[in-house]
């Protein structure tokens, strides 16, 4: 399986602007900039869809972990920050933080706990980040 996105930019870097699209359409067009990423302009940014790739991917890991558990999650609602800070060598993702609110009727803590860090180990997106991984995990049985 194979997933495309693209990326057009026009201009220099502080001034420049450019769009974002996916083959699957959902992204189509998408304003980015500059300000968009290191500022509060409209638009998305690498950052954040790292953010939604990563709270995606780490929740559905987590349904498959506690399906092997034999528990049934009655809502998964998971949170991705995204740190992007200057380093010496430039600009870095220094972490990706995870913050889940679970609720899973009759959930034994220590099985839900070792099912959240198979999810956050697993899970392709956390496979792929070379950063530091936390996770904060409120479970609501």
């Amino acid at each position: 399986m194979k997933r495309t996105a693209s990326a057009q930019w026009h201009g220099d870097l502080k001034s420049g602007k450019g769009t974002l699209s996916t083959a699957s359409g959902v992204l189509e067009n998408s304003q980015y900039s500059f300000s968009t990423r290191f500022e509060s302009g409209k638009g998305t940014n690498p950052e954040e869809l790292l953010a939604a790739a990563h709270a995606g991917c780490f929740t559905m890991a987590l349904s498959g972990q506690l399906e092997r558990a034999n528990m049934m999650a009655l809502s998964l609602e998971t949170t991705c920050t995204i740190t992007l800070e200057k380093v010496a060598e430039g600009f870095a993702i220094t972490e990706s933080h995870l913050e889940l609110k679970a609720k899973v009727p009759g959930a034994n803590r220590a099985a839900f706990d070792q099912a959240v860090a198979k999810a956050k180990s697993g899970c392709p997106v956390s496979k792929l980040y070379n950063t530091k991984i936390t996770i904060e995990a409120t479970l609501e049985s």
